[in-house]
């Protein structure tokens, strides 16, 4: 590390000239990445992916998108008996004007199912293509255009749907880039409070350099394989909040060594030999994590493992070249008014780190209450997708929907299951499946867009809306019946989807930690120099994860705070990829502040203090550090959840719940009590095991304790 820093301070006019032409050149690579990205959820491999696309290619939609339901109420005094060819002509217009829809209704079912209690309201289930960008616009507009032009006099028309519910009246939210602003704002607000000078410009400009070079480097990767749009947003939002903590780490070491009477030169390079290193070893532990994604069977989650992986690696370089190569230039300049001083360790912090020392075991039972009570909330996670009531609390699709329930008709609508069958045999396909337990109707339309090459798509309406794991059993009961009945060609559908991501994904789960955890666990031993240390740190990660689920199923499940905080009700269960996502996010995120903590004690350990007394100037010197790093890394998370849908907003919160969480009460309770508790046990790694590693060895040397920090014991 001081070579490198060595060799960045005497090219560092080069340096600086190399990133402001990678600024420039992915400044131009973030639109047309962007324009790229694809949204796709499939599965490739499994039963019920392989339906949807034999139904897309036979009739060209459906499958993998739930139908919308489009509405049309009599005026007061009329009925929809008596005005049933009015009421399917205005259906048949969607199906003759909106192309690439499929519309089932009374007309060409034959069935009442379409029709409400009080015989006033009769809806049509249209199925649409699934869209193939992220700014692709719901044929919402062209059905309802359609229907108002031929639906009786006086009627009133509504369109609602799972997709429509998720749109609701939100015009959208903030773009990407008014996020990332939304974002940068609040951590320069931070940075101001932690630097006290120009300098708290610096990480922002380390920051914008570092995601534009992740743009850049996606660029080409979106030629060799399918990238989620679900990326664009993490490469802003997360890569503005790990740049910044990264630089942030960096700049004030270097101040700290400015501080200690170090020329400029020389602070730089102690900056990078200690604070570099940790930084290095942090990026790669967050890469770690993302990486593990590919070994899940799920396109677009790989592709979030890829494109997520780039942005610890562009964080990582940017951070240790760029910054060293402005501060061994104009960075003394630039440190001005120079108000806050590193020369010595936070007073606050110092007095905190030793109140938990002092009372180390009190401050391990009462953090290991608190994530108690979150695990134990873990245990009642429903797995799924957010449930209509949740989706939107007003405008014209949440009116229509109500209309509807209070009709009588079942929210079951909304998530339909559909069946491939032989044409010939669609009738008794239907009879059949009709008779599964929670099936409400079987459908068999007679309109010619249901059917093709001899085959036509059966249409199952569930009594309840199959959005979780617990709600999923009537997709499984119809797809072991459907198993066994003669004509049946393949089963699709929202609830099909999630019980083969259920299987695929979850079932690798096992795989995916392991990976990460051992991977972890040998890089934390070199960085270390101890066994119990990485040891600790992976456990707590674990368990730290488990405790932000708890807080998931609380907050957004059984809604105590989505209400409050985003007028949003309980979604019901927990979309089915966002655990996933939280886990190879914090995961690495939360083991940031771990090796920015243990690599400062460490270094304290190994000029000779004591273990209490590492610990206490450890914390002294990075709780300050620790937590602003928390606190801009929650903002960007934070404006990640002003963003449209409620998924994104799911996952931010989380992300954000558990960065404060992890720099709270794990590192600023857990990890200095267990540390302290662990004393020389700490400081060991075997002879045998550093050769194998090509790292020193370590060995516990005596320790002079001070009477006020004498253990307990």
């Amino acid at each position: 590390m001081g070579s490198w820093a060595e060799f960045v301070l005497r090219h560092r006019r080069w340096v600086v000239a190399f990133w402001l032409c990678v600024l420039v050149a992915g400044g131009i690579a973030a639109g047309r990445t962007s324009d790229r990205l694809t949204v796709d959820f499939s599965l490739p491999g499994q039963p019920g992916t392989e339906a949807t696309n034999q139904i897309v290619a036979a009739v060209h939609n459906g499958g993998n998108t739930t139908p919308m339901l489009v509405t049309v109420t009599m005026r007061p005094g009329q009925t929809i008996t008596g005005h049933e060819d009015e009421v399917a002509k205005a259906f048949d217009a969607v199906q003759r004007g909106v192309p690439d829809v499929r519309v089932l209704d009374e007309a060409n079912t034959g069935d009442r199912a379409f029709r409400t209690d009080d015989d006033r309201t009769a809806y049509a289930m249209v199925f649409y293509p699934f869209p193939q960008t992220f700014d692709a616009k719901l044929p919402t507009e062209p059905i309802r255009t359609a229907v108002e032009g031929a639906a009786p006099a006086g009627a009133t028309v509504g369109v609602t749907g799972m997709d429509e519910l998720a749109v609701g009246d939100d015009t959208g939210g903030p773009g990407v880039l008014a996020e990332t602003l939304i974002g940068a704002s609040g951590a320069l607000l931070v940075l101001i409070y932690v630097f006290a000078s120009m300098l708290a410009l610096l990480p922002l400009a380390v920051a914008a350099v570092s995601i534009l070079a992740t743009f850049l480097m996606l660029y080409p990767l979106t030629y060799l394989t399918d990238v989620s749009f679900i990326v664009q947003f993490l490469v802003a939002l997360v890569g503005l909040g790990v740049a910044i903590d990264y630089s942030l780490l960096f700049v004030t070491r270097w101040r700290e060594e400015r501080d200690h009477g170090r020329k400029n030169h020389e602070a730089v390079v102690a900056a990078m030999e200690t604070a570099g290193h940790a930084v290095l070893f942090s990026g790669i532990t967050v890469a770690i994590g993302l990486l593990a994604l590919v070994v899940l069977p799920v396109p677009f989650m790989r592709s979030i493992g890829y494109g997520g992986a780039l942005i610890p690696v562009a964080s990582v370089a940017v951070t240790l070249s760029l910054t060293p190569a402005i501060l061994g230039g104009i960075g003394p300049r630039v440190d001005w008014p120079k108000i806050r001083h590193e020369s010595s360790a936070s007073p606050g912090w110092t007095r905190w780190a030793r109140l938990v020392v002092r009372h180390r075991v009190a401050a391990l039972v009462t953090a290991s209450a608190i994530l108690g009570l979150l695990i134990l909330a873990f245990l009642g996670i429903k797995i799924g997708a957010a449930s209509s009531d949740s989706l939107a609390q007003a405008g014209p699709a949440v009116t229509a929907l109500h209309r509807l329930e209070q009709g009588g008709v079942s929210t079951g609508a909304l998530t339909p299951i559909e069946v491939l069958a032989d044409r010939n045999q669609a009738r008794d396909v239907a009879d059949r499946l009709g008779q599964v337990d929670g099936i409400d109707a079987a459908l068999v339309s007679t309109g010619a867009s249901s059917s093709a090459d001899g085959q036509t798509v059966v249409v199952l309406i569930p009594d309840a809306e199959t959005v979780n794991s617990k709600s999923v059993d009537v997709v499984r009961r119809v797809k072991d019946v459907a198993d066994q009945t003669p004509g049946v060609i393949g089963v699709a559908g929202l609830g099909t989807a999630q019980v083969d991501f259920l299987h695929a994904v979850y079932g690798n789960f096992p795989l995916m930690l392991t990976i990460i955890a051992l991977l972890t666990f040998v890089l934390l031993v070199r960085a270390f120099r101890s066994l119990l240390l990485p040891f600790k740190a992976v456990v707590l990660n674990l368990v730290s994860l488990t405790a932000v689920y708890g807080a998931m199923v609380l907050f957004w499940q059984e809604g105590y705070g989505s209400d409050a905080l985003f007028g949003i009700p309980e979604t019901g269960a927990v979309t089915f990829w966002v655990p996933l996502m939280v886990f190879a996010f914090l995961f690495g995120l939360s083991m940031d502040y771990e090796v920015f903590i243990l690599s400062r004690i460490r270094e304290e350990y190994d000029e000779g203090r004591s273990t209490d007394e590492a610990v206490i100037e450890g914390i002294g010197r990075t709780g300050r550090l620790v937590t602003s790093a928390a606190l801009i890394l929650f903002l960007a998370f934070a404006a990640l959840a002003s963003g449209p849908g409620t998924d994104l907003k799911v996952m931010a919160t989380a992300l954000g719940f558990g960065i404060l969480l992890d720099a709270t009460v794990v590192r600023s309770l857990l990890v200095p009590s267990l540390v302290s508790l662990f004393g020389r046990w700490n400081w060991s790694l075997p002879d045998r095991v550093a050769r194998l590693l090509r790292v020193q060895p370590s060995h516990p040397h005596t320790e002079r304790r001070e009477p006020a920090l004498a253990r307990d014991d």
